[in-house]
């Protein structure tokens, strides 16, 4: 590389220099710490946001945005240039070592390439965006092995002794093609045509593709998500793996595909990456403005002193064509709302999300709630039981041009969101196992075709399924619904919807229907103690879950540790679900209803509400025996006064069992 600055510092083209200039006023903080970095083989990046550039010199930027292939090169050139300036200006500095490999990174947020034209979906590249410099987002589906290719080499003319460097070409898979006569662009020209390889001049990149998905959420229903191949070079390797949400920046290309006999050989697009920024961190927020967060306030305060009458204001726009079923809407809004993450000082992870399993008769809406909390979620995966295998529910390993790569399944591209699974009764037991891990440590283990790695799966799991035959409230619930009872304990609420035949609940919700039909589409109400529409729901649920961590008062500790003893007193019939798992359960039930109440603390509001919800989900009930089913659970006209009650009568019965064991065993 020697040769190429000296080759560089006889003639610096304008661009080089004008470019260089740039990096050294604005980024000469960067090029310092590249100069104190120890290791000189190293590829190192320097990032610069094109906004910057913009401000700075826009012919050049758009040269740069117009001629990325050829000013993205000499972009690289700058900088190592630049980096022998600065090295050259700080003589005194010890620590100073050259480097002959850096790399200058775009970056466009916030600049004008983020408009739809240079910024498409994946289904939406045409040729016409090919040569320019293109932002996409994604989620990336397969990650490939790194692998090592040969780039530029120099090469030297023998006749006029002329150097040059020659690239190779990623469409005809990195074959170098030689030029017909010498470049040299002298007054008389060379026109040699014999050229000599310079022994050592030879540069090697690191190199991995993989491949970016459309996301699931920006398409219409019936769009098949598309995907691109992303060529990753040099410092950005190994920075996503699969199922990691990234937006790419870089030089849309195209290569041929391999030959196979009898079929056609075409070019497949493919993205040469400039710059790479992983979005995980920022794929659970929504944009909420000031003046919504004022509204939730002015909601709270309006309903100071009846707090659940304001919580089943909110409650209502759950589902709002499914009548009543209030318990099913709190649980759905606390699984959605999730608990705290807590980990301990040997790095131990207790995981803050809730998962919810709805065991119902056929008709009860278990699905309307799946689709609807799909929408809640700013990330969300709906898979059915009957068409989903281990490998597509976890990651399956795929062949691609003679090596194997791994593939994401809908667990891990819901990481950070919500996994819907409906029907699960009718997955096969050793897939329905493979969830297992994926449920309780957040992560699935793979070893397939030689890949040994662990992907993470922050994901809140959903699932629906009918009972086995017709219900029977004596047996347990593993009995009822043929699921296993590790499976059935890693859930946090489990409601049993049944639909027994009620004359009067039959009459309310049929009235219900009926003038549901007949209400004008157009009739909207912006006033939130009557009305919450969807997309106020979906951002007050991303506001609490962000913004409050509830800390347990010594109270509701209290309250929680006597009931899980007394249930693991009264557990003879139902030992599959009351484990440590079920205190977990509770304190994240607990903390999910304070962060729906607009709190940062855990008080008995909280745990009763949470003891509730886990009564509720039980087939025999230790404490209320007025629970009944979930089905039939109404929205009351004074919930508090009605909370009042509940709240007398399970603090005297937990009194009771603790002052006499006798009584509970």
């Amino acid at each position: 590389m020697d040769i190429s600055l000296a080759a560089m510092d006889d003639s610096a083209t304008s661009p080089v220099k004008a470019l260089a200039s740039f990096l050294i006023r604005r980024h000469s903080d960067q090029l310092l710490s590249i100069a104190h970095s120890p290791d000189p083989k190293l590829h190192y990046p320097l990032f610069v946001e094109f906004a910057e550039l913009m401000d700075d010199d826009p012919p050049l930027a758009r040269l740069v945005f117009s001629h990325p292939t050829e000013y993205l090169r000499i972009f690289d050139d700058a900088a190592v240039w630049a980096h022998k300036i600065t090295l050259g200006d700080s003589k005194g500095c010890i620590n100073g070592i050259k480097k002959d490999f850096i790399h200058v990174r775009i970056n466009v947020a916030g600049s004008p390439l983020e408009w739809p034209e240079t910024s498409p979906s994946i289904g939406s590249i045409r040729v016409k965006h090919r040569g320019v410099l293109l932002t996409l987002k994604g989620t990336v589906i397969r990650s490939g092995a790194i692998k090592m290719y040969e780039g530029e080499r120099w090469y030297i003319c023998r006749k006029c002794k002329h150097k040059f460097p020659v690239y190779p070409e990623l469409e005809t898979r990195n074959s170098i093609q030689l030029p017909s006569f010498c470049p040299s662009q002298r007054a008389k020209p060379c026109e040699g045509k014999s050229f000599e390889c310079l022994e050592g001049s030879v540069v090697r990149h690191d190199y991995q593709e993989i491949k970016i998905q459309e996301s699931t959420q920006v398409l219409g229903v019936g769009s098949i998500p598309r995907a691109i191949l992303v060529i990753l070079k040099d410092d950005l390797v190994d920075l996503v793996k699969a199922g990691d949400d990234v937006i790419v920046t870089g030089v849309l290309s195209a290569k041929w595909s391999p030959d196979i006999k009898d079929v056609r050989c075409d070019l497949d697009p493919m993205l040469i990456a400039n710059h790479v920024r992983r979005t995980n961190e920022l794929k659970a927020e929504v944009d909420i403005p000031d003046d919504i967060i004022m509204n939730f306030r002015q909601f709270w305060s309006d309903f100071k002193d009846t707090p659940l009458k304001g919580r089943n204001a909110i409650l209502r726009g759950i589902c709002p064509q499914v009548f009543g079923l209030f318990t099913v809407k709190l649980a759905v809004a606390l699984t959605l709302i999730g608990g705290v993450q807590h980990v301990d000082v040997s790095g131990t992870k207790v995981r803050g999300e809730s998962h919810l399993l709805l065991v119902g008769d056929p008709g009860t809406g278990k699905s309307q709630f799946l689709k609807f909390a799909a929408k809640l979620s700013n990330r969300a995966v709906i898979t059915t039981g009957l068409g989903s295998t281990s490998a597509g529910l976890t990651v399956a390993a795929v062949k691609d041009g003679g090596e194997w790569m791994l593939e994401a399944g809908a667990l891990v591209l819901a990481d950070g969101g919500l996994c819907c699974i409906d029907e699960v009764d009718s997955m096969r037991e050793h897939d329905r196992a493979t969830i297992h891990e994926a449920m309780e440590q957040q992560t699935i283990s793979v070893a397939k075709a030689g890949l040994v790695t662990t992907l993470s799966t922050r994901t809140i799991v959903f699932g629906a399924t009918n009972p086995k035959g017709h219900y029977d409230p004596e047996q347990p619930l593993s009995v009822n619904t043929t699921l296993s009872g590790p499976l059935l304990s890693r859930f946090d609420i489990v409601l049993v919807l049944l639909d027994t035949k009620n004359p009067e609940w039959d009459a309310v919700v049929s009235s219900h229907i009926l003038s549901e039909c007949q209400q004008e589409k157009g009739k909207r109400d912006n006033d939130l103690s009557s009305n919450w529409p969807l997309t106020m729901l979906r951002r007050y649920l991303q506001f609490v879950k962000g913004y409050f961590r509830p800390v347990l008062t010594k109270e509701a500790e209290q309250i929680i540790s006597s009931y899980y003893q007394l249930q693991r007193r009264s557990a003879m019939d139902n030992a599959a679900r009351t484990t440590v798992r079920m205190l977990e359960s509770l304190i994240r039930l607990a903390q999910a209803h304070a962060r729906l109440m607009f709190r940062n603390e855990v008080t008995r509001l909280d745990a009763i509400t949470a003891i509730l919800c886990i009564e509720s989900s039980m087939t025999t009930s230790a404490l209320v025996d007025s629970v009944g089913n979930a089905l039939h659970s109404n929205f009351t006209e004074n919930p508090d006064e009605e909370y009042a009650k509940q709240e007398i009568l399970i603090l005297e019965k937990l009194k009771s069992m603790d002052e006499f064991p006798e009584i509970g065993s």
